[in-house]
């Protein structure tokens, strides 16, 4: 059966047409600007930052050259030989890993649990005091703006050297990347639960731990295997500063220029990261009942 299409009268049509041509010129314009404000501000940036594109191509050639320097000759003759010589000190690098997952993991665990007490006093949906809110917010933001290593070298000056400083300085800017995360599942969540238990006396601690809390774990959880992630390539660079780890013995490695030992201390360190990440990433896939693989 033949379908009839309706056609309005030029008198009508042109004006719909004109406006139309409008918002598609109005819309190239925002585009155009928004593109020239983005170029600007990367030439800007670029010049800030001098960031000189033939000096990075007239010298990339040395950082080729000093990956090749650190690469062991490994004979297929004498394989086993070779690799014992090039990873002599396995027993302590193994020891020295170890303590830099166990200190990603301790930063993690008391960073979470401060994100965790701290997260519902940022929530707008949760907490009526601008005061209470504003002053949680602002804090997890100073947590989280300073850089780890910062934190990491003024610990280091209190307490000395060792792995407390490490542990403290990753439990505070956790505490802030977690605590904005968390902040913002919060505010997502369903408030017909609230609005119930509120209705039905339940104080604000009450509220949060039965209206709230089920809502939220396992994303809860999810970010918080993701940041151990992240805390144990952040704990690996924290004997830089003498906050203890493997760290320390790469940054002597580089400055002694032993080579050997330098790749074999970043090959070791890449492979606890990526055991790490492909166990949590099951972990959480499990928790939001996602199952995918990699």
């Amino acid at each position: 059966m033949a379908h009839a299409v309706t056609r309005l009268p030029d008198a009508q049509l042109a004006p719909m047409l004109a406006a139309y041509e409008a918002a598609v010129r109005e819309r190239r314009r925002h585009s155009f600007i928004a593109a020239a404000v983005v170029t600007v501000c990367i030439a800007l940036a670029a010049w800030m930052g001098e960031v000189k594109p033939g000096v990075l191509f007239a010298n990339a050639g040395r950082l080729t050259t000093y990956f090749a320097s650190i690469v062991p000759t490994l004979r297929w003759d004498s394989l086993g030989a070779d690799l014992a010589e090039w990873y002599w000190n396995l027993d302590h690098w193994l020891k020295l890993l170890l303590d830099t997952i166990l200190i990603a993991y301790l930063g993690t665990l008391i960073g979470g649990i401060g994100a965790f007490f701290l997260c519902f006093l940022a929530c707008a949906n949760l907490v009526r005091s601008r005061i209470i809110r504003l002053a949680a917010r602002r804090y997890l933001e100073f947590c989280r703006t300073v850089p780890e290593l910062v934190f990491a070298l003024l610990f280091v000056v209190a307490f000395g050297l060792g792995p407390m400083p490490g542990v403290l300085a990753l439990a505070i800017h956790t505490m802030g990347a977690l605590g904005k995360l968390f902040a913002e599942v919060v505010e997502n969540i369903d408030m017909n639960p609230v609005e119930g238990a509120i209705a039905a006396g339940a104080s604000w601690p009450k509220m949060v731990r039965f209206a709230v809390v089920p809502q939220v774990t396992s994303n809860f959880a999810s970010y918080g295997l993701l940041r151990f992630e992240i805390n144990v390539r952040e704990a690996s660079i924290m004997g830089f500063v003498g906050a203890g780890g493997i760290g320390q013995d790469l940054v002597e490695a580089i400055r002694k220029f032993y080579y050997s030992d330098v790749s074999a201390i970043l090959l070791l360190i890449i492979a606890a990261v990526m055991i790490i990440d492909l166990v949590t990433e099951q972990v959480r896939h499990r928790l939001l009942g996602v199952g995918g693989h990699r």
